[in-house]
């Protein structure tokens, strides 16, 4: 099982409202940027990273949390993040089940993340194994 059926599967393994919000929020994040990286990390969490790690979920039992590696450095106009806010990088959006995302300050967000990764701010390259997914994709 590849990373992407993986994820459909953890997606698949929550068949209420936090399975639903799961799968927005990855469809915005792809819709942002197409060529990002999925990957499973930390306990099977979904994370996605393009030079870099951009942000990871995760499903709790009355929440739906994204955290952004960088979420610190920024610019949050829409006031998208509630939570992780003390630290010096990340920040985190907290969703419980009545929440809303506003899917366009959510893309915006991601935008930033990769543009901050590649604007040199990250020793990380894109992996071998991003060559490797974006070639299945094709």
């Amino acid at each position: 099982m590849n990373t992407s059926e993986q994820i459909d599967k953890k997606i698949a393994d929550h068949p209420d409202w936090r399975g639903e919000l799961l799968a927005r929020l990855r469809r915005l994040v792809r819709e942002a940027e197409p060529e990002i990286l999925e990957e499973l990390k930390w306990r099977g969490a979904p994370t996605w990273s393009h030079n870099g790690l951009v942000c990871v979920a995760n499903v709790y039992k009355d929440t739906v949390k994204v955290v952004f590696a960088k979420g610190a450095k920024l610019a949050d106009p829409d006031g998208m993040f509630n939570s992780e806010l003390a630290g010096n990088a990340w920040r985190g959006i907290t969703l419980s089940e009545n929440d809303k995302i506003n899917a366009r300050a959510f893309r915006n967000l991601v935008r930033s993340a990769v543009e901050l990764n590649s604007d040199g701010n990250s020793t990380k390259s894109q992996s071998k194994s991003t060559t490797a997914a974006s070639r299945r994709r094709r």
